[in-house]
């Protein structure tokens, strides 16, 4: 679904974020505990496997790019859409001269903000944001999370990621409740989108025309950036053993947690079917109070109007 203005940074959107879809702003967080791991791989890399995996392991809280959009109210997905127009537009809080200086940072105060509670990040986070947050957190940890097999990734992307950006249902409920709008937004809009390399707005398009060769790029520039010391390049295949010894942790005696095996309310299936169900209820709710509203507004009208 092609975005009818396809910059993101156009006052149309800004009108709609402010005004007609405003919510409340999300508490700002205050760290407490020092970030230790970050795990940038690309979506669709076992990211919900790792942060059960590492919350097993005691790093709580980690985020995951569910918590963007299932956090408790007001959901963060205001703040994202910010540091990330900041990014990719120079839309932050600067002067001019600073917006057109050629380079963006985020500092590690403003992403405490969002995720100050957090001493782990996986997923859409740690991935859009990758280079910003291993500059912003020096002393952290990268787990560079990954599917040896290019092709399976990219099925799975376009199964999942796709699948989301071209259902009518969600894009539909996004008009019609505020929730569901910003989830919307943030991802189809913005992280996914902008990630995907996606400038005419058409996520879908983007991930099935350039995944494969972003992905390379991505995991190249990662341990471009890395020392070696520092970096863990990981599959879900290789289970606990070097992911514990990377992070000097022992092994569970567990099985190493599948996210898409667990049972209800796990892995993405799970997770896309609950969401997309409480979208469309909060958007078929609005739609009766509208027309309650119309039909009200209308006997009002011919009783009194005319």
């Amino acid at each position: 679904m092609i975005s009818p203005i396809s910059s993101m940074n156009h006052w149309w959107w800004q009108f709609l974020e402010n005004h007609v879809y405003r919510i409340p702003p999300p508490p700002k967080r205050t760290r407490t505990k020092p970030m230790q791991v970050l795990c940038v791989g690309p979506p669709r890399s076992a990211t919900e496997s790792l942060q059960q995996a590492l919350l097993a392991l005691g790093y709580d809280h980690t985020y995951h790019g569910w918590d963007i959009v299932y956090d408790d109210p007001p959901i963060p997905a205001t703040g994202w859409v910010r540091l990330a127009r900041k990014k990719w537009y120079g839309s932050g809080r600067g002067s001019k001269k600073e917006e057109n200086s050629g380079d963006c940072s985020i500092s590690a105060e403003e992403f405490d903000e969002l995720l100050g509670h957090c001493v782990a990040v996986t997923d859409a986070a740690a991935s859009c944001f990758a280079a910003e947050m291993i500059r912003a957190y020096p002393e952290a940890k990268v787990v560079l999370n990954v599917r040896r097999d290019l092709d399976s990734w990219h099925k799975s992307a376009v199964k999942t990621l796709v699948h989301v950006n071209e259902s009518w249902s969600f894009w539909i409920a996004s008009l019609l409740d505020r929730e569901a709008f910003w989830a919307w937004h943030v991802y189809e809009r913005f992280l996914w989108a902008l990630f995907f390399r996606a400038p005419d707005g058409d996520m879908a398009r983007a991930i099935k025309r350039n995944g494969k060769w972003i992905y390379r790029e991505h995991c190249d520039m990662i341990r471009g950036m890395v020392p070696p010391d520092r970096l863990l390049e990981w599959s879900v295949d290789e289970g606990w053993e070097p992911l514990c010894k990377f992070l000097g942790k022992e092994v569970p005696d567990v099985p190493f947690p599948h996210a898409n095996a667990i049972g209800p309310g796990g892995g993405w299936k799970a997770r896309e079917e609950m969401a997309t169900k409480r979208w469309v209820e909060g958007a078929l709710t609005n739609l009766i109070l509208m027309g309650f509203v119309f039909v009200g507004g209308c006997a009002v009208w011919m009783r009194w109007g005319r």
